[in-house]
């Protein structure tokens, strides 16, 4: 009762309505005034409606079924890879006739079979196919029917025979037979064996007559061939040469374009080349050789012959016939007679084998041989009496001991003479260069290499160490070469250090230090800024020690000149050259001109500045600064100055007349010439004369200098400014009258150059931006449709006011719709795993039932046996 009251009592509520917040809205009425009606006058094509009629939320309902239609479809699909699709003619299309569509593809299908060679046959007749098979063809029953075997008839099985053995036998008794002898068949028919004996005779004679057919068809063939032979020999006939020639002439000749076109036909093909090789691929080439010079090396150096090794014993097997040889010389001796004996030519090459011989001949008592003639003793000899015998024996031991002596003397200046030569070898190769050296690990032991050698071996000995150890042939031949970088840097220092410097080496040893840096620019770099760093320490220390700082020494200027070679000097800024700039100008600035020395090493630090900026054209005041100076302590009479002098060059003082010459005799015998950095050192040991000449040279390589900054910086719209303390001093104080010839011409051409590129101004250009106007009180009347309304300006402000809120609109409807499409598919996605999650759990809970229900099956099956 209880249970049946439950089910009545679940009935009743399932039976009851919802209310107006449940899902049975079918049992509620609709309320006419929410209803929304949108009418709609005329009906427009291709135009997207919203005049609809439903209850309010109908448009939500709506929106979910679009949804579940393009949406969720696509969301169903994300994983699907492959889609049928029909892509024949028409079949979307439902506003063409399944005939149209017809026509339209069989015209396509004509036109994809149609060829151009075709285009102009207008009377050709189509050919009709069915199923890919024309059908003329199938009209004339031609079945072909291929077969591999050499008759035709092979494999072809009759139809007596296919129906003796595959159709039991009753098809041979059944068969027709002509209407002649019907009458007697129906009356004896035959029996099953007599059938099958005259198939088989039948086969027989069949098989006879085909073999018949094969002999006679071969025997015409060789007959065939024998006539053609026959034939043959009166066509290959050739004609006499009159008739050929007066063919030839009746043939036109060819003209020029058929020649060309013939030429062309014989010409060579262009043949692939080989492809080029790869950096790596060249330096293990480049090793092998060297590798294989060396080991020659070595070998003429231990005394080793260089074709023991190449001579070797082939191997020959068992099987050799020694049929491939080769006959060198011929060693057949011409056999002669020279007063009635024997003469055998070519003896003379004969060894020691040959002595041997003769001196057993001569023991045995047979005849010996002398200078390439043989004596025969004959028969009738036997007969000589002895003492005659004794007498030719004694003489030929002493002629055959004489050249014995004379082979022995001739063999021991031959081993003389071969030894000298092996010994000149040896000596010839310890002398000669190795081929492979190992990357030095200090500079002591790269010195011990190069020290002692010329130019020429030492450049050769740095080309083979890079090619030797280049970095893709070992893991730490890079490091190896980063390092050989700095001691060569170093090597080159201390070369300049030497008295006299080698300057002619270190211009020749910049060529490999080039290489090094640049396949490693970075080491380089390092390296390079040890050195500027380092000097520029010391000359720091220098300042704080002393209080005053003094020019480097010629290993640094080199490094200066070096570096202006290794890195680009044109950048706006570099890791080397900047701090390069920064030391020459502090060199300029910050080093006091004591003594002649100084004056060099300042101009060649000037020199070094023009190089570094001849193509960014930098403007180095501290240059102008220290040409200044030089003409300054050249003035004899320090009178009142238009100019001002900078550090470190005074008005007055013990240095201020270093480069003034007042003796006229050394003027007149002074020659303008270059000067050479070598003179540095040697400075000391100089003559008056010698050193007036030398400050006469100083002063020229000033103006010329001058006259290249003029150039330099005749562009620059301040340049009357800068040069003009250079032009006081060359037009007032400078005694030009007292200098040479050459060297007042210098002076002329510097004031000239000056003077020249004062005239030129920079040209008038339009600025970049525009200028920026007066602020002005005038007020701004601005122009007021409607109040209460956006403010307008022009169309084109009120165009693009509208179209940022059309855009603004757009987007928040398009983020509206994609924050539905979210949610509509969490929904969906919520839905299937709750789905998921139910079907599980009724399967759990039916496995669940079935376990208790075998456990009390279980269960009861032991109470019964324990009853029992």
């Amino acid at each position: 009762m209880g249970k049946a009251a439950k089910q009545r009592r679940k009935g009743q509520v399932a039976a009851r309505p919802k209310g107006p917040s449940g899902a049975g809205t079918s049992m509620v009425k609709n309320n006419p005034f929410e209803v929304k009606v949108n009418k709609q006058k005329f009906h427009i094509l291709g135009r997207k409606t919203k005049h609809d009629v439903g209850l309010p939320g109908i448009s939500r309902s709506k929106a979910v079924k679009k949804r579940t239609q393009t949406l969720l479809k696509e969301y169903k699909e994300r994983g699907k890879s492959n889609i049928f699709k029909d892509k024949r003619f028409g079949e979307y299309n439902t506003k063409i006739s399944p005939e149209e569509k017809m026509m339209k593809r069989f015209a396509l299908e004509r036109q994809q079979n149609h060829e151009k060679k075709s285009i102009y046959n207008l009377n050709e007749d189509e050919e009709l196919t069915h199923y890919g098979q024309s059908l003329a063809d199938i009209e004339k029953l031609n079945d072909i029917i291929e077969s591999d075997s050499d008759t035709e008839e092979r494999g072809i099985l009759s139809a007596e025979l296919t129906a003796a053995h595959f159709g039991g036998g009753g098809g041979l008794l059944r068969r027709k037979a002509p209407s002649g002898e019907q009458d007697k068949e129906e009356e004896k028919p035959k029996s099953r064996k007599e059938l099958i004996e005259e198939l088989i005779a039948k086969s027989k004679r069949e098989k006879r007559e085909r073999q018949t057919q094969r002999e006679n068809a071969l025997e015409l063939t060789e007959k065939l061939d024998t006539d053609w032979k026959e034939i043959q020999t009166l066509l290959s006939h050739k004609t006499p040469k009159s008739e050929r020639k007066d063919k030839d002439e009746d043939k036109p000749k060819p003209d020029e374009y058929d020649m060309i076109v013939r030429e062309l036909g014989f010409e060579m093909k262009a043949q692939p080349s080989d492809r080029l090789k790869t950096e790596e691929e060249l330096a293990k080439e480049e090793q092998e050789r060297l590798q294989k010079l060396e080991a020659d090396r070595l070998h003429r150096m231990h005394g080793k012959d260089e074709h023991e090794n190449k001579k070797k014993p082939k191997h020959m097997s068992a099987d050799d016939l020694a049929d491939g040889f080769i006959l060198d010389k011929d060693d057949r001796r011409l056999l002669s007679y020279k007063d009635g004996k024997i003469n055998v030519g070519n003896e003379e090459k004969e060894g020691g084998n040959e002595e041997e011989s003769e001196s057993e001949e001569e023991s045995e008592g047979e005849p010996t041989r002398e200078d390439g003639e043989e004596a025969i003793v004959e028969e009738d000899d036997a007969t000589d009496s002895p003492s005659d015998l004794e007498s030719d024996m004694g003489s030929e031991e002493e002629v055959t001991a004489d050249e014995d002596q004379k082979k022995k003397h001739k063999g021991n200046e031959n081993k003389l003479q071969s030894e000298k030569e092996q010994n000149a070898k040896i000596e010839a190769a310890k002398s000669e260069l190795p081929y492979t050296f190992t990357v030095p690990e200090s500079c002591e032991k790269l010195k011990s290499l190069l020290f002692g050698r010329i130019i020429e071996e030492q450049l050769v000995i740095l080309e083979r160490i890079q090619k030797c150890n280049h970095p893709s042939l070992a893991v730490g031949n890079k490091a190896k070469l980063e390092k050989l970088f700095g001691f060569l840097l170093e090597y080159i220092g201390e070369l300049a250090t030497v008295e006299p410097p080698e300057l002619k080496m270190i211009d020749k040893l910049v060529l490999p230090l080039y290489s090094l840096c640049q396949m490693f620019p970075e080491a380089a770099s390092n390296s390079v800024k040890f050195v500027l760093q380092d000097a520029a320490h010391d000359m720091e220390e220098m300042i704080e020690v002393k209080g005053r700082a003094t020019f480097p020494k010629l290993d640094m200027l080199i490094y200066l000149k070096i570096t202006a070679i290794l890195f680009p000097t044109s950048d706006f800024w570099h890791p080397v050259v900047t701090p390069a700039f920064v030391y020459m100008s502090q060199l300029l600035t910050k080093c006091q001109v004591m003594t002649l020395q100084d004056v060099v090493k300042g101009l060649f630090v000037c020199c070094l500045f023009l190089e570094y900026v001849s193509l960014s054209q930098r403007f180095i005041p501290e240059l102008i600064n220290f040409l200044l100076g030089i003409l300054h302590i050249a003035v004899p009479q320090k009178r009142t100055q238009g100019y001002t002098l900078v550090h470190p060059f005074r008005s007055g003082g013990k240095n201020s007349e270093l480069l003034l010459v007042c003796d006229k005799k050394n003027m007149e015998t002074w020659q303008k010439q270059n000067l050479p950095l070598s003179i540095v050192t040697r400075l000391k040991e100089s003559s008056k004369t010698e050193m007036n000449h030398f400050r006469l040279s100083c002063l020229a390589v000033c103006l010329d200098l001058i006259k290249k900054c003029a150039s330099l910086y005749g562009s620059l719209s301040s340049f009357h400014e800068i040069m003009l303390p250079i032009r006081v001093l060359l037009t007032e104080h400078i005694p030009v009258s007292e200098y040479p010839k050459q060297l007042q011409e210098l002076h002329q051409n510097a004031l000239k150059e000056i003077e020249d590129k004062e005239k030129h101004y920079m040209p008038l250009v339009c600025e970049k931006k525009k200028p920026v106007p007066l602020k002005l009180y005038t007020p701004k009347i601005v122009k007021v449709l409607e109040f209460g309304r956006k403010q307008g300006g022009s169309k084109e402000e009120q165009e693009r006011r509208r179209l940022i809120h059309k855009h603004k609109r757009e987007f928040k409807g398009a983020v509206r719709e994609i924050r539905k499409d979210n949610q509509f598919l969490a929904r969906m996605q919520l839905s299937e795993i709750m789905e998921r999650d139910s079907d599980r759990k009724r399967k759990v809970k039916h496995l669940f039932n079935s376990l208790a229900t075998q456990e009390g099956e279980w269960k009861a099956m032991k109470r019964k046996k324990f009853k029992n």
